[in-house]
């Protein structure tokens, strides 16, 4: 890595002051520091208002889709070109997160495109009379964005659905969610393309769905298997499988009922690997619950639980971390059950570099110990030690000229404010016209 390499952590260390990101942001600016400047917890007034109005329509994209940009900073993009409006009003899709709705009346705009913005965004924000007024909009895809929301329990909206999105990629949603009278359901069973979706559907009458249980695609035995009406003795005699790197979207049916814990108990000891699975990312799953799906044969159950329940065991998350067999294992060091007491003994001397790196989460290990760490041979122990608040001044400067820590370094709030200018200076970083 380069002096140019190490700036990219500027953007994120949460000491940059508002000369450094606004340096960043210069006309010949590198979309990816300009990026992680949206992801920062907090921005500068100047530096916001500087995205506002930033020449290049790409940074004000980049600020209009952030998750972390206040909505009353993202809001004044609404007065700029449409383009950048657009963004701001079908907002940011953060990962498994949530991001404040606009103090904006974009479902009343006079713009269809706004108005079906809002549906999709904000439509638990929107009130009864606005939801109604967009569930008869004269525009057909506002309207469809807004029958999506009620579907599951409008039977005219299901049908209207049915209609105008036939070929398009929700077509598979309506029929897998939407609300069938019996005469819509039989039209639709000879529909073979899209039978494992209709056999999702828990308002396909049993008698029709269980018409699907033997058929040739295994995709709709599986989708007939995991119907909620079903006891185990009737899974069990349909011919459905299950493999471990199965990608499964969650039973819509067991999210609905959620707050039902006796839905949660049956689907938790269930023998069918999908309602366990789906069991496994509600929040209100009970915990006599919790510690039988920590237990489960099932990996991706395993995995789910503890991405989703705050109650889910640390150890079940330290294990599941440490193992790394699947990617989102990474991210479970941001749950806040995962352990953090006692890792510095615990890990600090491990075989595995990754396990070497929790010891720097216990916040009993020693100074002595992160700038030990600091130097250990493999670069993801020095790149996580190099962020930690523990290790000296000087040490996270010397980091600097690390090539495989040097952005890490970078992110750190110990660091001076003088080396941050600097390191823009070498990266040869345009200086301010207020720095002469």
């Amino acid at each position: 890595m380069t002096a140019c390499d190490a700036i990219t952590g500027l953007a994120s260390n949460p000491s940059a002051p508002a000369d450094v990101l606004l340096r960043l942001l210069s006309d010949e600016f590198d979309y990816g520091i300009v990026d992680r400047i949206t992801w920062r917890e907090s921005l500068p007034d100047e530096v916001g208002e500087a995205m506002v109005r930033h020449p290049d329509r790409r940074v004000r994209r980049l600020l209009a889709g952030s998750w972390a940009g206040s909505p009353e900073l993202k809001a004044k993009l609404l007065d700029g070109p449409e383009s950048d409006a657009l963004v701001v009003a079908i907002g940011a899709i953060p990962y498994r997160g949530t991001v404040a709705p606009l103090p904006a009346p974009l479902a009343t705009h006079e713009d269809p495109v706004f108005r079906m913005a809002a549906c999709r965004g904000v439509w638990s924000e929107l009130s009864d009379d606005v939801r109604a007024a967009r569930l008869a909009d004269p525009d057909d895809q506002v309207r469809e964005a807004a029958a999506l929301h009620v579907m599951h329990e409008d039977a005219e909206q299901t049908a209207w659905l049915i209609e105008v999105t036939e070929g398009e990629h929700t077509y598979w949603k309506v029929l897998e969610s939407g609300l069938l009278t019996r005469e819509l359901a039989e039209r639709l069973m000879p529909e073979d393309r899209y039978l494992s979706s209709l056999a999702l559907n828990p308002t396909l009458p049993s008698d029709l769905a269980a018409r699907l249980a033997d058929h040739k695609d295994p995709r709709v035995r599986l989708a007939v298997s995991a119907r909620p009406e079903l006891t185990e003795e009737q899974r069990a005699a349909i011919d459905w499988t299950v493999n471990p790197e199965d990608r499964l979207t969650p039973l819509q049916w067991v999210r609905r009922a959620r707050h039902d814990v006796d839905v949660l108990r049956r689907c938790a000891h269930s023998q069918h690997t999908w309602l366990r699975r789906s069991a496994a990312v509600c929040e209100e799953l009970p915990e006599d619950c919790i510690q039988l799906l920590a237990e489960d044969a099932d990996y991706a159950v395993r995995l789910l639980l503890a991405e989703w329940h705050p109650k889910a065991p640390p150890e079940l998350l330290f294990d599941l971390y440490v193992e790394r067999a699947h990617g989102a294992a990474a991210m479970l060091t941001s749950r806040p059950q995962f352990p953090s007491a006692g890792l510095a003994a615990r890990c600090a001397d491990a075989e595995n570099p990754r396990e070497r790196a929790l010891a720097l989460r216990d916040p009993d290990a020693s100074p002595a110990l992160v700038e030990r760490l600091s130097r250990d041979h493999s670069a993801w122990v020095r790149q996580t030690a190099a962020c930690d608040t523990r290790l000296p001044v000087h040490r996270v400067v010397e980091l600097l000229d690390d090539p495989d820590v040097c952005r890490s370094a970078a992110t750190n709030p110990l660091l001076p404010v003088a080396e941050m200018r600097a390191l823009l200076d070498g990266a040869g970083v345009p200086k301010l016209p207020a720095d002469g």
